[in-house]
Order: structure tokens, then C-alpha cells, then sequence
């Protein structure tokens, strides 16, 4: 295990598994993140507009770098039907050295 990583996971949330998987199209073939994972079956409840809201959405979760986010970010607000989009950012402290390596390697860290 390493740990003090530049890699990162975002988190973004989407009505549909056709806008995720087009977002995930976008963001790999620009090398923005190494991998996305689509988790459809997501139930979100939030607050919209002063309304308690509900709606089936799909997950998807990028395994990226920091000096890919704003790059990223604008990607996703630029695909997405949201107003708001979620873009949440976890740092990953520890993994596999070689795991995230490879991350840092197909996002253009060399």
C-alpha cells in the first residue's frame, strides 16, 4: 500500500444509464479518468427547489487525478442534463501501489 496518493474518485450522479454511459464515453476518450464505473439502481432523495424530491439515477464513479478535476468538472457540466450536477471529490489516501499507478499513468501523470 501507498499512501499520501494524488488519485482521487468523483462521484456524479445521472437520470439514466445511456447519459452515463455517454459521460463516461466523454471523460475516458479525453483522458481525464483512468476508469468509470456505471452503478445504475441508485434511489436519491435531496431537496429541489424547496421540494422534498425523489428519483431512480445511475452512479458513476471516476478514479482519476487532482490535476485532472477542473478538466473533469467542466466535462461533466458539459455533458450533463442537470442544472446542478453532483461533483463530489474523495481523496484516495491508501491503495495499491501498482492500482494506482495505473491511475496515474492513463490520465497523462507520467
Amino acid at each position: 500500500m501507498i499512501s499520501n496518493s494524488d488519485a482521487v474518485v468523483v462521484l456524479v450522479t445521472v437520470p439514466d444509464i445511456e447519459v452515463a454511459r455517454r459521460l463516461a464515453g466523454a471523460v475516458l476518450h479525453a483522458r481525464l479518468a483512468a476508469c468509470a464505473n456505471l452503478l445504475p439502481g441508485v434511489e436519491s432523495h435531496y431537496w429541489w427547489q424547496g421540494q422534498l424530491e425523489s428519483s431512480a439515477e445511475v452512479l458513476v464513479v471516476f478514479k482519476t487525478i487532482r490535476s485532472q478535476l477542473e478538466d473533469l468538472e467542466r466535462t461533466v457540466h458539459a455533458h450533463h442534463p442537470y442544472q446542478v450536477p453532483e461533483f463530489v471529490v474523495l481523496p484516495i489516501t491508501d491503495g495499491s501501489e501498482k492500482y494506482l499507478g495505473w491511475i496515474a499513468r492513463e490520465t497523462g501523470s507520467r
